[in-house]
């Protein structure tokens, strides 16, 4: 079992109803994947000051609004933590970003019908993402 420490991430909706989505490299792929924003709660950190905190240094966006969409587990398989979902809206840039050591990424945003898109047609993949955005979005490739 792998102890890791939980994780948060974001469905950040601007004004306009885009979302926030980084770009970044990832070794385990050895592609750019385009995501939603997210990382680490820090130790005796709440996922609700998380959340926050990790759009503003990843993306620089500051959000009026925030509902926790609930914790989902990243793969119970062999590892022991959870990963805190959020919907952010009203999100605005508001600040440069802050960005860890070894983290490059590139910021953007998509319309609702170029991400759900991205999801149907694979180019977003990350379970952990496709997880968030689905308590928010309809993504179904299919209707039953």
């Amino acid at each position: 079992v792998l102890d890791v420490p939980a994780w948060v991430n974001v469905v950040a909706l601007t004004p306009e109803r885009r979302v926030v989505v980084v770009r970044q490299y990832r070794f385990g792929t050895g592609s750019i994947t385009i995501e939603i924003p997210g990382g680490v709660i820090d130790l005796g950190e709440e996922p609700e000051a998380a959340a926050p905190r990790e759009l503003l240094e990843e993306t620089g966006h500051s959000a009026a609004r925030w509902t926790a969409l609930g914790p989902v587990e990243p793969n119970p398989a062999f590892q022991n933590n959870l990963c805190h979902h959020f919907l952010a809206e009203e999100a605005r840039l508001t600040h440069a970003l802050e960005l860890d050591p070894g983290e490059d990424i590139v910021v953007d945003t998509l319309d609702l019908a170029e991400l759900v898109a991205a999801v149907r047609d694979g180019r977003i993949r990350h379970s952990l993402v496709v997880s968030a955005l689905s308590r928010v979005l309809d993504l179904r490739v299919h209707t039953l």
